[in-house]
């Protein structure tokens, strides 16, 4: 499992060309399953980005997590972070979870986040999305659960 964090000032997913979703102050997270992952897995990584103090302080000093800040989340599955891109010029995404058992992951995973008091929103699973952020620093940072 891969999850994809992004500080933001605001962040939205559109489909169709209609605003699906939208945040203010808080973390984008792009989420990949791969296949192999568990329920275990997604509560370590949902603790993990709820927890991580990259938050500025009185000091300008990254010392504060999402819950600090009363921050929002929006959570867009985004398979591609399983992709491949060692050999050849195409990806190969054989290392990403079956559709099924993703989805089901990804709506734990959003659970999760929520059990903490977050307000998280999220994209739609599987679909074409357009989606926009102004990322806040910038500050990015991928996190993993070590196991894939």
């Amino acid at each position: 499992m891969k999850v994809l964090i992004q500080r933001v000032k605001k962040a939205s997913v559109t489909i169709d060309g209609k605003l699906f979703s939208s945040i203010n102050k808080g973390i984008l997270a792009l989420v990949g399953i791969e296949k192999g992952d568990s329920e275990e897995q997604v509560e370590k990584l949902a603790k993990k980005v709820v927890n991580l103090r990259i938050f500025p302080d009185e000091n300008d000093k990254m010392n504060l997590s999402l819950i600090d800040i009363k921050g929002e989340i929006l959570i867009v599955s985004q398979f591609t972070l399983c992709g491949d891109c060692k050999k050849g010029t195409r990806p190969s995404f054989d290392k990403s979870a079956p559709p099924d058992i993703a989805n089901m992951l990804y709506e734990e995973f959003i659970k999760k986040v929520k059990g903490y008091g977050i307000s998280a929103v999220t994209g739609s699973f599987g679909a074409m999305m357009d989606v926009e952020l102004i990322n806040d620093g910038p500050v990015t940072f991928m996190l993993s659960d070590g196991q894939n």
